[in-house]
Formats: structure tokens, sequence, C-alpha cells
């Protein structure tokens, strides 16, 4: 799934080069490092990417032939992460018949590939020999409040456990009671299941939605397939597969890992993907900091210089500056929004 905005990466990330397509870690750019990692239990020319359109062509340009250009699947319009997920299903049961799908965000930071593909292999395994859906818990380290949790049967044996509920994020008190039952994990967003099951499950439980999906099936093979895939796809309701669909099951898994995972969802996460010095400073381009602890700095081309400074957040690009204690790393969001009442679109 690659089609998000990323807009708490602001101002590094933009409309047309959101977080999946930016070098965070100095190694390669997300969506290229999900693709290396999924290889671990698929082959390259069964990998999909669902995009925004005014993404694709830079998406098409930036994997290069790590995917087949014909399965980089183009969304007209976001409408969340059910028409994202069907969409794609629909796609994979019209070229392979069924199979297992191995559902990923894009932008995602997992530490050790090796670990993740084995967890995935359990949850594929389980997929095959069930017929249920299946999703991915990250066995908490700290009582987060910014995730999701999945509460499980702790008692069952299998490696897959029967799921007991869905929880939306916590407060405090609560997310340390989960973390001390030891009964929690926390909700990756990552799915395993038959393309044909989840299909049914869109049938029985987004019937609104499926009704679209079997139009996009439709449509396929048609000689303007593209415009009319495009044309469906605005009318498809927004809703997130987590509620819509998830959340009122009563027969899902999940397997409980730890391969080093961090949705590095906004500035202040940014130490999971680069390491910061003895004062807890990260430091990216031409950086100057003295006397300054806990601050990350990430310059683009300008100097970037700041004396007696801590907990802050310090972005040059192009064409702005941005600053922000890093306790209000989240509300980046906020100036994004800002800008776009105000209609200043070249800054989105």
């Amino acid at each position: 799934m690659a089609g998000g905005g990323g807009t708490r990466f602001w101002p590094l990330s933009r409309k047309h080069t959101p977080k999946q397509l930016l070098n965070l870690s100095g190694k390669e750019i997300m969506v290229n490092e999900a693709i290396a990692r999924l290889t671990g239990v698929a082959n390259s020319n069964d990998i999909f990417i669902v995009t925004n359109a005014a993404q694709k062509d830079l998406m098409i340009k930036s994997v290069g032939q790590r995917v087949l250009e014909n399965h980089i699947l183009s969304e007209s319009a976001a409408r969340n992460t059910s028409a994202c997920i069907g969409y794609a299903a629909t796609e994979i049961l019209h070229k392979y018949g069924d199979g297992i799908m191995v559902i990923t965000p894009s932008d995602a930071y997992i530490k050790d590939a090796e670990k993740f593909a084995g967890i995935l292999k359990e949850a594929i395994f389980a997929a095959e020999t069930t017929d249920k859906l299946v999703t991915i818990g990250i066995n908490p380290t700290f009582p987060s409040t910014g995730y999701g949790y999945i509460e499980y049967d702790k008692s069952n044996m299998d490696i897959a456990k029967p799921v007991k509920r869905f929880v939306e994020k916590p407060s405090l008190e609560k997310a340390s009671e989960y973390i001390e039952s030891g009964n929690f994990v926390w909700n990756s967003g990552m799915f395993v299941w038959k393309a044909s099951t989840i299909l049914q499950k869109f049938s029985e439980l987004l019937p609104e939605v499926y009704k679209y999906l079997l139009s996009i099936s439709e449509a396929f093979g048609n000689s303007n397939e593209k415009e009319l895939i495009a044309e469906i796809y605005h009318k498809i309701p927004s809703i997130s597969v987590d509620y819509g669909i998830m959340e009122k099951c009563s027969d899902i898994l999940v397997v409980p890992g730890e391969f080093g995972w961090n949705d590095v969802g906004s500035w202040d996460t940014f130490d999971a993907v680069r390491q910061a010095d003895n004062d807890g400073n990260i430091q990216v381009g031409d950086v100057l900091l003295l006397d300054s602890k806990n601050t990350t700095a990430y310059s683009n081309k300008k100097l970037i210089a700041a004396v007696g400074v801590e907990n802050l957040v310090i972005v040059e690009t192009d064409d702005c500056i941005m600053v922000c204690s890093k306790e209000r790393a989240q509300d980046v969001k906020k100036i994004v929004d800002k800008l776009k009442e105000e209609g200043r679109e070249e800054l989105l």
C-alpha cells in the first residue's frame, strides 16, 4: 500500500513525493526497502503496488525493474485501505485465479528482515490452512498511545492466535494496563489472507464497496479499462479495512512477533532510521549544532546552525523551513491543513 501522503513528515514529504518515496534511512527509498523485504517470501514478479494516480509515474521511475510496471495499480481517488486492498484482491483474482495476499504499508521501517520473513511465513501458513483472516501483531516495547492494539488469546498454543478484539489508540493508563497483561500486541496494519477470502468478507460486511469492486472486475480487458476503473474508483465509499472488516469479524488470527518494526510516522520517530549522537541529536546534511540536545536537524542544501536548543525538529528544504518542538511533532499535519486552507498548493 503506497498511496498515502505522509503529511507528518512535511516539508520533506509532499503530495508528489510522499514518505514512501523518501530515503529516510540514508540507504534506499522506503518503498524499495519494503520490496526487498518481501522478496523473502515472494517472487518479485508477484509483488503489486497500489499508489495514488498523482504518484504513479514517479513510483514507476523510483522502483525501476523491481516490480512489473503493470503491477503498479493506480487509484484515481483516495478511498482508504478497504478500496486499496479490495482493488488489489480483484486484480490478483483476475491474473492468478486466487492466491495468498501479504499486505504491508510501504513506509514502515523494519530492522530485521529475516525475522520479518519468518513471521510472514507463519502467517501465510495459517491463512492457507485455515481460510481465515490473519494479521501481524508487534510485541509492544512501551505503552504507546499512538498505536492501535489487538487483544488475543494468550492461552492458545498455536503460533497464529485467535483475536479477541481490536482497540483504538488508548490513554497512557490503558496502554500501561495492556502491556502489563501480556495479552496485547500493537496493530501493525499488515495482513495475510486469500484474495478470495477477503473478497467474500467484502461481500458480507462491506456490500457497498464490494458492488464497485465487481464493477472494476467487469472493466478488466476492456479497451478503456483504465478510464473505467478511474471513474468507478471515485464512487467507492471511503472506509478503512480495520473498521469495515477486521473489527466486525469474530474469526481473525494474529501472529505476534518482534522484528524491529516502527511506522516512522512523524519527525519524533526519526531515530528509528537514523542514529542519534551522544547528545541525542540527529544531524542530516549541512548541520552545526552547538550545546544542543535531543534535536533533529535535516538540511537539504543550506546550513542549519543552532546553539543551546533542546527537543526541536528543524527541517530545511528548497522552499521552506519548518521548526517545531519534538513534543508537537504529530501536529506538523496541522501546518499542512492550514496551508491547504490558505490555498498554498505550491507548498503541498
